[in-house]
């Protein structure tokens, strides 16, 4: 299931067929939930993926594209606005008249971290297998569109779709909801110290994935430590 504006929502139903059956052992793990940049890609940031080539096709420096779009990243992660709307002043503050099909190329060059997508596809079978990410929805549905990331990560949740970031727990509430899991029964990782805070303030086990040496095999190691059992 896709979370985004234009998705229809599972039911609770739905979700609790996906879940780990129960036994009457301690709690164990029912839901994982996976950051997008820098977990599921090979860019620390959709930023740098997106200013980099537009960067590139259009010959500004690197260093200006970064400066336009920094001045809107917040309000466009959290949602308060969208690029269609502020296009015309980032290409102002570009200094060059852009198309704003542009963009979705730039989107489109993101590329997928293909081990960490195998991971994702080895504990669907028994777990709740999702992803919660600081995003701009309009790069979400795009890469949805491209990739149908959907197919293993249910649900998607978009901090632009939601009104909040990866530092305040509302999104992680959000995300619970969705699957109707209690904090203690989850993990969540993510490649931002930072990001891990809010998570484990509420219970949830929270696993830090260095984006410079995308070491899975020790990702695998701590979440064998946990009792997550991958299928072959």
């Amino acid at each position: 299931m896709y979370h985004g504006p234009s998705s229809n929502v599972l039911s609770k139903n739905a979700f609790s067929q996906m879940r780990a059956p129960a036994d009457a052992s301690p709690p164990a793990i029912k839901a994982i939930f996976f950051d997008f940049d820098g977990v599921l890609t090979m860019d620390k940031t959709g930023s740098l993926t997106t200013t980099r080539y537009i960067s590139q096709a259009t010959g500004i420096d690197h260093t200006r594209v970064k400066a336009a779009f920094a001045r809107y990243n917040e309000d466009l992660t959290r949602g308060k606005c969208t690029h269609v709307e502020i296009w015309d002043d980032l290409c102002r503050d570009m200094g060059a008249d852009i198309d704003i099909a542009m963009l979705e190329r730039a989107f489109s060059t993101t590329a997928l971290n293909d081990e960490m997508l195998t991971l994702a596809k080895r504990l669907r079978p028994s777990f709740i297998v999702g992803l919660i990410t600081d995003n701009k929805q309009d790069r979400m549905d795009c890469l949805e569109r491209l990739h149908g990331l959907s197919a293993v990560f249910r649900p998607i949740v978009v901090s632009a779709a939601v009104g909040s970031t990866k530092t305040d727990h509302a999104i992680f509430d959000h995300a619970l909801r969705l699957v109707d899991v209690e904090p203690r029964d989850c993990i969540f990782i993510d490649n931002n110290a930072r990001n891990l805070v809010a998570p484990r303030e509420m219970g949830i086990d929270a696993i830090y994935f260095g984006d410079e040496e995308r070491d899975v095999p020790a990702l695998i190691r701590e979440l064998r430590r946990r009792r997550v059992v991958l299928a072959m």
